[in-house]
């Protein structure tokens, strides 16, 4: 192995292919011709003597010794990243790129006219919405700041509950008006639902709240938050969603509230050393006040 420590560009592109499956896709994302995305990865094959892609009818598929090398390449770029926000403004400015990492339905929802009203104060400043359901790790500097619906517990980060997220099950209206309302949770059954496709996690979820629901019960599966949202709101049937997103459309009337209503505590944290950086400092400070205010103003009896 001849590995130069230093070729970052290679193992960047080795990192776009895995990711996007193709070297055009791959080209596209990093902004280069196609021809040099498959340079650097020969070249990056050479050096380590390993074959990191194979060919095959649908694209690139990785080598065990590419999976394996994941990992680490993913730490490279997250490391990148966090070099380039740093060095994107003054230490103590109220300026430059925070990254910002929640949940699907809070990072469109919620996030973007808090934000808004951050940038109108402080115009320097820039943001990168990283949308996912997983946990992106503060400690290695993947994200400057999480929105998260779970309590940090790690020593380094510095965390702050800004209230509850209530839920509860909601459908349009009219849809109600055409297929009756449920009185009961066993009634659910007999109704379109709207739920996960792939996602055990929330079944079990559903489960340890005492309610028995099957992948098989949902008319329309996704994953997608966003999307479950999206079919709430056109009335294909009963869903979970945020009270304090319901309450935005006059069309979404609450399903069995007494029955089930589930609140999940919500925190903002980062990372201990990036307060005295000031745009993250700031940026925090201020999530943690539109929050609070949002979410207490959509608690209930508020």
């Amino acid at each position: 192995m001849n590995l130069d420590p230093l070729d970052w560009e290679s193992q960047r592109a080795f990192l776009a292919v895995l990711r996007e499956g193709s070297l055009s896709a791959a080209a596209r994302v990093m902004g280069v011709a196609q021809p040099t995305v498959r340079r650097r990865l020969d070249a990056l094959e050479r050096s380590i003597g390993v074959a990191l892609f194979t060919r095959s009818p649908s694209g690139l598929t990785p080598t065990d010794a590419a999976r394996d090398l994941r990992a680490h390449a993913e730490a490279m770029a997250a490391a990148a990243d966090a070099f380039a926000r740093a060095a994107s403004a003054d230490t103590g400015a109220a300026s430059g790129t925070v990254r910002i990492t929640a949940s699907d339905v809070v990072g469109a929802e919620v996030l973007p006219s808090i934000l808004a009203g951050l940038q109108r104060k402080h115009p320097g400043l820039a943001f990168e919405l990283s949308l996912t359901n997983r946990n992106e790790d503060l400690l290695r500097h993947e994200a400057d700041i999480a929105v998260r619906m779970a309590q940090p517990t790690q020593a380094a980060l510095v965390a702050t509950r800004v209230g509850t997220v209530e839920l509860g099950f909601f459908a349009r209206a009219d849809y109600l008006k055409r297929h009756g309302t449920p009185k009961r949770l066993d009634d659910l059954a007999r109704f379109a639902l709207i739920g996960p496709d792939r996602e055990t996690g929330v079944l079990r979820w559903f489960r340890d709240l005492g309610i028995d629901l099957k992948r098989s019960m949902f008319s329309c599966r996704t994953d997608n938050q966003i999307a479950q949202l999206g079919a709430i709101r056109a009335g294909l049937g009963i869903g979970v969603c945020q009270k304090a997103l319901a309450a935005r459309d006059p069309r979404l009337v609450p399903v069995l509230p007494r029955a089930f209503s589930h609140g999940l505590d919500t925190w903002v944290s980062m990372h201990e050393d990036l307060r005295r950086m000031g745009r993250v400092r700031v940026t925090f400070a201020h999530l943690v006040a539109a929050l609070s205010a949002y979410y207490g103003k959509a608690a209930p009896g508020a």
